[in-house]
């Protein structure tokens, strides 16, 4: 038995849990996919053939899929495996790979780091921030499993200088002016015409700070902006600065300021003392 859980998904990407519980060492019938997917093993193992070439896929070893291969997989394990599965649109596929890009081989190796990249993206998608926190944890994630598998560095840009001063302005522009596009890393970074690890990389070489975390400090000084003119409506409030929903919000500024939005209330209230309000 197959089922999938959809962890995080936007219109270039989508991440979900996999597990199967098929207790088979036979081939199973090929299939066909039409997307570009990096599959990464949580738990046990399986087989993957393409092209006649089989491959053993377990937590040290994942694959890259690309559209129009024909695939056919064996499941020998008894207990069954669990994995994360990432499909990519092409658009995304070249930004990570660079045109015309294709994997020189099928699999990729694991290493710790790697295995941590993979739980850092699953961790970020608890938060529920998909467009920047999870696509931020992606984009290194993909750097290094398709960086791999191509035989070369992936794309990432210039490096870090003088001249990425100005690209983190306009960044910073498009996010104070709660431009549409700086709802997501990667339409900022095509707003702007730079591959999205150049945006990435330039923000923490210029501020210090994350894009993800300059994009919330700029959202929780909105939010006290707010509360302090006496908003009401949390789920009106965390709609309007682009939270996935009240718990999300409560959670950022909870994370950032050490309060809840309703305890923030209390304390930006005239004449209510500071010590009277608990976090």
């Amino acid at each position: 038995m197959l089922t999938a859980t959809v962890l995080a998904a936007r219109p270039d990407f989508r991440i979900t849990a996999v597990s199967c519980r098929d207790d088979h060492t036979n081939w199973s019938q090929t299939e066909v996919r039409e997307d570009y997917r990096v599959v990464l093993v949580q738990r046990g193992r399986f087989r993957r053939q393409v092209a006649g070439a089989p491959a053993e896929i377990d937590p040290t070893t994942g694959y890259l899929g690309v559209p129009g291969e024909e695939e056919r997989f064996a499941h020998p394990a008894a207990g069954g495996d669990e994995c994360t599965s990432i499909s990519l649109t092409p658009t995304l596929w070249r930004a990570v790979a660079g045109e015309d890009a294709r994997p020189a081989r099928q699999s990729v190796y694991v290493d710790a780091r790697l295995d941590l990249a993979r739980r850092r993206v699953l961790a970020s998608a608890r938060t529920g921030d998909v467009d920047h926190a999870v696509t931020e944890e992606l984009l290194g994630l993909l750097s290094a499993t398709v960086g791999q598998a191509v035989g070369r560095a992936v794309p990432t840009g210039t490096r870090p200088g003088r001249d990425e001063g100005p690209l983190v302005a306009a960044a910073r522009q498009a996010i104070g002016e709660a431009h549409p596009a700086s709802e997501g890393l990667l339409p900022l970074a095509e707003l702007l015409g730079v591959s999205p690890y150049r945006l990435s990389r330039a923000f923490t070489h210029v501020l210090g700070v994350s894009l993800t975390r300059y994009r919330n400090r700029v959202r929780v000084g909105r939010a006290l902006d707010r509360l302090d003119a006496g908003e009401e409506g949390l789920a009106t409030l965390a709609a309007d600065l682009g939270f996935s929903d009240q718990a999300h919000l409560t959670r950022t500024m909870r994370h950032y300021l050490g309060h809840t939005p309703t305890a923030l209330r209390r304390l930006l209230a005239p004449g209510r003392p500071e010590g009277d309000i608990a976090g």
